[in-house]
């Protein structure tokens, strides 16, 4: 039996759907109030409960082989955030504790490329770099990075556990309409699409799920694995997306003096408006940062080989095209 926490969001539907296929039994692990369309219909156990009350993680771990871990909060808005912090970081805190309690054989954990220590242009980013618990460029960074050395070090205690950390994530099953997913509905609607200098390495959802799959059969104990896919520039992201939907709309680019000064007064909007954030330093700190991203290692030991990033956009945009009517805002 696996467990996953997470189940309902991009990553862990895939994951659930990909584990089915391979005639695995799936327990999902969700909160009272989720909405469940994401995984309506798959052959999946529902189990209710919260990754900050240990009561119902113990309680949903019970005859569980492999444990996933994929229930976090993402953050892009500046400053401090307690409840990212929580969720993250005693989330996954309670995890390990239930996990070890209940006698799991092996636990998964979703890291993030941004958990780990930023490196500059001209270095390659890969294992070898630590988790960066000071991290300065957000709460989430932050607080992944803190939740993975908790992670490493019950590894080192004698927990079989293993970390990935995928890259930007993208790809069809995206019912919560990710950030990336935001812009990809944005092409229908033949009006001008903006874009700035800069741009990122992204990987289809479904090779992570594999990934991860991999990572459960295959991984060693206590060591991380990143599974990237590409760098695509913002530039070659909306050129790509109005080739693949045939849309005559204009590209416009803007200056990043322009970029900067709106992602310093945009946030204040988010909060007041209750909008989700689109443009804020931090996103633009990641679309500029250091995208030369290895997954070689994830290739050599777990025979990760994601796929071309146009087969990527293209199953998206034509799955987004056909599930507009299920998708999920909050």
């Amino acid at each position: 039996m696996n467990l996953i926490t997470g189940a309902t969001g991009h990553l862990g539907n895939v994951l659930i759907r990909q584990l089915l296929e391979r005639g695995q039994k799936v327990r999902a692990f969700v909160l009272p109030n989720d909405n469940l369309t994401p995984i309506q219909g798959q052959d999946v156990e529902i189990v209710y409960g919260n990754v900050l009350d240990p009561a119902s993680i113990e309680s949903a771990l019970q005859g569980v082989d492999v444990a996933y871990h994929l229930a976090a909060m993402i953050t892009i808005m500046p400053g401090k955030n307690e409840k990212v912090q929580r969720v993250n970081v005693e989330g996954t805190r309670n995890m390990l504790a239930a996990v070890k309690k209940t006698g799991v054989r092996r636990f998964i954990y979703t890291s993030s490329i941004h958990a780990i220590q930023r490196a500059p242009h001209g270095v390659t980013i890969d294992e070898t770099l630590p988790y960066d618990p000071n991290n300065p460029y957000g709460a989430y960074d932050t607080s992944k990075a803190q939740a993975s050395l908790l992670v490493e070090q019950a590894a080192r205690d004698g927990l079989d556990a293993v970390l990935i950390c995928p890259t930007g994530v993208i790809g069809p099953y995206d019912f919560r309409v990710s950030l990336l997913g935001s812009w990809f509905l944005s092409y229908w609607n033949n009006r001008p699409v903006q874009y700035f200098e800069g741009g990122y390495d992204y990987v289809d959802v479904r090779d992570v799920a594999a990934g991860m799959i991999a990572a459960a059969e295959k991984g060693r104990r206590g060591e991380s694995y990143l599974l990237s896919g590409a760098y695509l520039s913002n530039q070659d992201l909306v050129e790509t997306g109005r080739r693949l939907v045939g849309g005559t709309y204009k590209l416009l680019k803007l200056p990043l003096t322009l970029i900067h000064f709106l992602a310093q007064i945009l946030p204040h909007y988010y909060r007041i408006s209750k909008k989700s954030p689109l443009l804020t330093p931090y996103s633009i700190e990641v679309l500029q940062s250091n995208s030369a991203i290895s997954h070689a290692k994830a290739a050599r030991e777990l025979g990760y080989n994601p796929r071309p990033l146009v087969d990527s956009l293209r199953d998206a945009l034509a799955w987004f095209k056909e599930n507009r009517g299920q998708l999920i805002y909050s």
